[in-house]
């Protein structure tokens, strides 16, 4: 059987760190924590559950933090969570399970980092979870840091949730950016994206765009291209430039088949500009759009965002027992929805039932 160290760095995280901890203890065989300079009850807290605890001076470098903990790990598998994640019961069991048959070099499991109104998962992507340590695998990235899954790579249904409930600090990345930039460092394709995405958040809107543009001519990953062409098209849009914002989203087109949340901007777009035919077609393309194979997968982008905006499109044509169907498939995804349910007070306005 498979052995797991769980390898986590931690720096003020009071209070989520018991309910990380405690949701994943049962499943590991070794819990390693490294602290790179709490003054709150962290690291009482992880005494609790483990006596591995280090420390780690903090030098502006996560994959340098990670890396400093992975080389303390003694199982077979390193794995990683961040203090806010939650393992649900029910993939503590299955990650228990799965190190009966466990032979992978890499295992990666889907991350579910936001929940809509009603708990479920709005946002997903994979990463990589559990590495073999015999394999050496290294952290990459001062922020955003990563591993590139080598060998023998295992996906499995085990979803891992993020719940963040603060920010420590908001300029802490965008912080680390200007400071490698700062000391000369040449940014890789995948740093220049997250460097853009910072600047977006920062509401520096023409120099991401500028940094997008930059990274859209790079041999940067697809997934990171698309999104860049969607982030791209709303900084030109706060900008002002309207067209722009319109070619950076068909943009995305050239890189690979439409992506729903793509889709759905650009109807989002032509239903704001009153182009009701045309915001249909795009919002009906989102509906059919597949959810790509790899990277993040917004499913709202694929169901309820596109039948809601469907429904009032086609009100808006005058087709009302269409927009009342659109708003009823939407009210079967969620039922309980604020906005599903304003829409059948308003049809019962119209006698509709």
């Amino acid at each position: 059987m498979a052995t797991i160290s769980l390898c986590m760095i931690v720096r003020d995280e009071e209070p989520v760190l018991r309910r990380c901890l405690a949701s994943v203890c049962d499943a590991v065989d070794e819990i390693i924590i490294v602290d790179t300079g709490s003054t709150d009850k962290t690291m009482e807290i992880a005494a609790e559950f483990t006596d591995k605890i280090y420390r780690f001076p903090w030098i502006d470098d996560f994959a340098a933090a990670r890396n400093f903990a992975f080389s303390k790990a003694t199982c077979d598998y390193q794995m990683w969570l961040d203090a806010d994640d939650v393992v649900p019961p029910e993939s503590a069991r299955q990650l228990a399970a799965l190190k009966q048959t466990l032979t992978a070099d890499a295992v990666m499991l889907p991350y579910h980092v936001a929940f809509d109104a009603e708990g479920l998962p709005a946002m997903t992507y994979d990463r990589e979870r559990l590495l073999r340590r015999a394999c050496g695998f290294r952290w990459e990235g001062a922020v955003h840091e990563a591993i590139t899954p080598a060998g023998t790579v295992l996906r499995a249904d085990i979803p891992i949730e993020h719940h963040k409930e603060y920010v420590n600090d908001p300029d802490r990345n965008l912080r680390i950016f200007q400071k490698m930039l700062d000391s000369g460092a040449v940014l890789s394709p995948r740093e220049r994206y997250y460097y853009a995405r910072e600047l977006f958040y920062h509401e520096a809107f023409g120099d991401a765009a500028a940094q997008f543009r930059a990274f859209l001519d790079t041999d940067g990953w697809t997934e990171d291209k698309i999104s860049a062409c969607l982030l791209l098209s709303k900084c030109e849009s706060a900008l002002g430039n309207e067209k722009e914002a319109d070619i950076a989203l068909f943009e995305s087109f050239l890189y690979d088949r439409p992506r729903a949340e793509i889709c759905c901007e650009i109807g989002r777009r032509r239903l704001d500009a009153a182009q009701y035919e045309q915001a249909v077609f795009w919002y009906e393309t989102a509906l059919s759009a597949p959810f790509p194979e790899q990277g993040f997968q917004t499913a709202d982008d694929h169901d309820y965002i596109p039948l809601l905006q469907l429904c009032v499109c086609h009100d808006r044509l005058g087709n009302t027992r269409r927009a009342y169907a659109y708003n009823e498939r939407a009210g079967r995804i969620k039922p309980h929805d604020a906005a599903v349910l304003a829409n059948r007070r308003y049809f019962r306005e119209c006698n509709l039932k």
